[in-house]
């Protein structure tokens, strides 16, 4: 089962969700804040059709508002914060907008583009001088829009294990690790979603004005706007009588359960927010209104300009269209589809949508503007299933432009089973080229060890009561027991069975039968995208490890910008060493230890690098590039 933050990639066209559709009745009727009087006749039943919608698709409580014209048309809540207790969802609770939090970051570099304080055109490294990508070139013309626009060359969801599930990294933890995270495609030619660039937003919104991301947005956004339902620091904030609802995921594809509430202090810029319909009815409003909205006092406000939003809505990253999973979704296949700043942007019955999607654990939402017609449509569920906001908004967006009655329930529904059947098939297919009975080549005792990924940092693998135990280092959440599959592959079956994200885990041998890498990857197709296992590389951390314990020593062998201790292989620090100008020589210690000794390059009278080979351009403080020599390639 996905978390739902699939639809963040895969747009309006095709959604495909991956939750069964078993209808469990939660008896708390839908509660509306404004009258039907105020409403178009095609919502006249509105409250009864979200009511069926929470039930068709196991959900235990949504809110729900729309604006139209500057006006509140509907605020509502249906069925319960959480299963098995009695208080009631309704418009002023508070649920994990998750990535609708983007658009609040973009909203928020867009307030210092207009104070003169940065420029979207600057270059990161310009602002942060130790960012860096695992390209130089990349690291060099990576500009601040760049961050907000999914075109940098990661692949989908790169890099996400290093906070979802929640971590012990910092910020600038994750953000310093982006220079391993590898790049499958070019700079700027293709649109694959992302978090981790939102975190290095988060970081030059904090260099630029000196205050953390969630106080700007909170003294900048929040307050101006009269959002008092809103929070950058839920659930570690979140009291007892606080109206916050809490999330469900179907464990193991199948129970519908309440799930622990997650974290995300350490990107808090990609999804960090908790907040009501009725607050974000406030947000869509400013947004309609073209960056405007009255204060307190009755006045007219800007919180950024006409200019800043147009860019924001404007398409950055042009994103494939596709065919809808099922022909009862054929039409909400979109004539355009990209991404803008924070933003998706495509069409729907000749109208321009502004919009996005949010995944949590237990939690997914969706936020939708129609500029043409002043229209904007909020659904935030406690329950992982897109289906259901995407059934509802999809009614909402019908019954304003007019359009011909269609039962979304039933054809969110169907998309629903054909993507549970093609996970059923893939399953098949695995089992039916498994070798059964092939047993692991080497005893458990030969798998056990440390293991190191160059982004995400150690993996263990132990023998627990006869058992393989894997476990990451900085995530709580992915311990689990390893189960034979056939030769040298196993399955991780992670203790905590709401994440649904079981992995194959295959262990590469070398001539002489010990483990020379580990890969990973998803076992199910519906498994959250966030869950990156493919991208890692997973190698033995053996005896032989070089680790500089001091700032000063791991600076020398990876530059200027390290701040702490660090561990390479002896190969690993050759290569970094020479990478930095440095010819190392490993001569052994008399514990059989390496250590690499190296000659500078030629240095002026103050003992700085005169020039450095193949340095790398645009960081502060960095060497120039040493010239060429004549015929030199």
């Amino acid at each position: 089962m996905s978390r739902l933050r699939h639809c963040l990639a895969f747009g309006v066209a095709s959604f495909v969700f991956a939750l069964a559709a078993q209808a469990q009745e939660t008896s708390a009727p839908a509660s509306a804040a404004a009258t039907p009087a105020n409403r178009p006749a095609a919502l006249a039943d509105f409250d009864a059709y979200v009511d069926a919608t929470r039930k068709q698709f196991d959900v235990p409580g949504i809110g729900v508002a729309i604006v139209k014209d500057g006006k509140t048309v509907l605020e509502m809540g249906s069925g319960v914060r959480k299963l098995g207790e009695p208080a009631k969802v309704d418009a002023h609770t508070q649920f994990a907008i998750a990535s609708n939090t983007k658009a609040f970051t973009a909203a928020s570099l867009s307030i210092l583009a207009d104070e003169k304080k940065l420029d979207m055109n600057d270059r990161v490294i310009d602002r942060l001088p130790w960012f860096q990508m695992s390209d130089p070139y990349v690291t060099r013309e990576m500009r601040i829009r760049d961050l907000l626009a999914h075109r940098s060359g990661l692949s989908l969801g790169a890099g996400d294990l290093l906070y979802w599930p929640a971590t012990t990294y910092t910020t600038q933890e994750v953000v310093q690790r982006l220079r391993h995270v590898p790049l499958t495609n070019s700079f700027r030619a293709e649109y694959a979603y992302d978090n981790i660039l939102f975190a290095v937003a988060g970081l030059v919104i904090e260099q630029v004005s000196g205050k953390p991301w969630a106080d700007f947005v909170r003294e900048r956004i929040f307050a101006p706007l009269g959002m008092t339902e809103s929070q950058t620091h839920a659930p570690d904030s979140i009291g007892p009588n606080d109206d916050i609802a809490t999330g469900h995921a179907k464990f193991d594809f199948k129970d519908l359960k309440p799930v622990a509430p997650m974290s995300w202090n350490n990107n808090q810029a990609a999804g960090g927010i908790y907040s009501s319909v009725h607050d974000l009815s406030k947000w869509m409003n400013m947004q309609l209104a073209g960056g405007t909205y009255t204060d307190a006092s009755g006045k007219e406000q800007r919180l950024f300009s006409a200019k800043r939003q147009t860019e924001m809505w404007s398409l950055l990253t042009p994103i494939r269209i596709s065919e809808p999973s099922v022909p009862e979704l054929q039409a909400t296949k979109p004539n355009f589809y990209g991404y803008g700043e924070g933003w998706f942007v495509s069409d729907y019955r000749g109208h321009k949508l502004v919009w996005h999607t949010g995944g949590w654990p237990g939690m997914v939402s969706r936020v939708t503007l129609v500029p043409d017609l002043k229209l904007g449509i909020v659904v935030l569920t406690n329950q992982e299933s897109g289906a259901a906001f995407q059934a509802v908004t999809m009614r909402a967006l019908d019954a304003f432009m007019d359009a011909p009655k269609t039962d979304w329930n039933a054809a969110y529904a169907a998309s629903m089973k054909k993507a549970e059947a093609n996970a059923d098939e893939s399953m098949k297919k695995h089992e039916a080229t498994r070798m059964k009975g092939a047993k692991p080549s080497l005893p458990l005792d030969g798998y056990a060890g440390t293991y190191r990924d160059p982004w995400y940092g150690d993996v263990k693998v132990t023998k627990e009561g006869g058992k393989l135990v894997m476990s990451f280092a900085k995530t709580v959440q992915l311990k689990g027991t390893l189960e034979p599959w056939q030769h040298d592959t196993f399955i991780a079956h992670w203790n905590d069975r709401s994440l649904n994200g079981d992995a194959f885990v295959n262990f590469s041998l070398d001539p002489d039968g010990k483990v020379r890498e580990v890969r990973m990857e998803p076992v199910s197709p519906l498994t959250d995208f966030s869950f990156d296992f493919q991208d890692l590389r997973l190698t033995p951390v053996t005896t032989e490890d070089h680790t500089c314990r001091s700032a000063p020593c791991a600076r020398q062998l990876l530059g200027p910008y390290v701040t702490g201790p660090v561990a390479l292989s002896r190969e690993a620090v050759a290569r970094k060493a020479r990478s930095y100008g440095f010819r190392p020589a490993i001569t052994a210690t008399r514990r059989g230890r390496s250590k690499p000794s190296a000659r500078r390059p030629p240095s002026d009278r103050r003992g700085r690098p005169r020039c450095r080979p193949n340095a790398t351009p645009g960081l502060a403080g960095a060497a120039k590039e040493c010239p060429r020599r004549a015929g030199a390639r």
